[in-house]
């Protein structure tokens, strides 16, 4: 009797149907590794890199961190090179300083009150008038901004490099409630898990 040109073997229907269980396990094996990877990435975290020392950004680095911080996310702030000089304590001093340090600390900005605008800075004029305009429109400063975030519990790491680099110490930064000093090791270590990144 002839074969049915809709009909095929049934050794060919049983390929077919191998075929489509090993596509099958395949498919769930993907999902299976797709769903370890998002478990792995989707702490409710954010990790953000402050490399730049300007008033503008630094500020929007805090905005960002503690209104994170409000709607539920761990944050971390892992301050290197010219955002370093930031969290200094322009009343602070600290001697024992190598002549590399000295120039490091006075060419640097000592502190938030030494900041300046990235652009339209103008000699310091344009930074007044930021703040100045910042103060009438009721906009928190840097100031009070880092203290919100301390309060809100922001967890902010010290580059160990760049305070070798520019001769920082330890003593001359600022008085912050959860304060730390690593290394690039600690904040990929934090940044592997994280939802978001953000380099500042």
């Amino acid at each position: 009797m002839a074969q049915s040109a809709m009909e095929k073997p049934d050794g060919e229907a049983l390929d077919v149907s191998l075929q489509l269980e090993a596509l099958r396990e395949q498919l769930l094996g993907l999902k299976a590794d797709m769903e370890e990877m998002k478990k792995a990435g989707s702490e409710n975290k954010l990790s953000m890199i402050v490399f730049s020392g300007d008033l503008d950004k630094v500020l929007a680095a805090f905005i960002i961190a503690t209104g994170a911080v409000a709607m539920g996310m761990d944050v971390v702030m892992f301050f290197t090179f010219w955002g370093t000089p930031t969290l200094r304590d322009k009343n602070k001093s600290v001697g024992g300083k190598d002549l590399m340090g000295k120039m490091f600390g006075t060419m640097l900005p000592k502190g938030i009150d030494g900041v300046k605008l990235s652009k339209m800075n103008m000699g310091g004029m344009g930074t007044k008038m930021m703040k100045s305009l910042m103060k009438r429109k009721n906009v928190a400063s840097l100031e009070e901004m880092i203290q919100m975030a301390g309060e809100f519990g922001v967890r902010v790491c010290v580059c160990e490099m760049s305070m070798d680099l520019m001769g920082f110490k330890h003593e001359e930064m600022i008085d912050y409630p959860d304060l730390t000093y690593c290394g690039v090791a600690t904040f990929l270590d934090e940044a592997a898990g994280s939802r978001i990144q953000l380099f500042i």
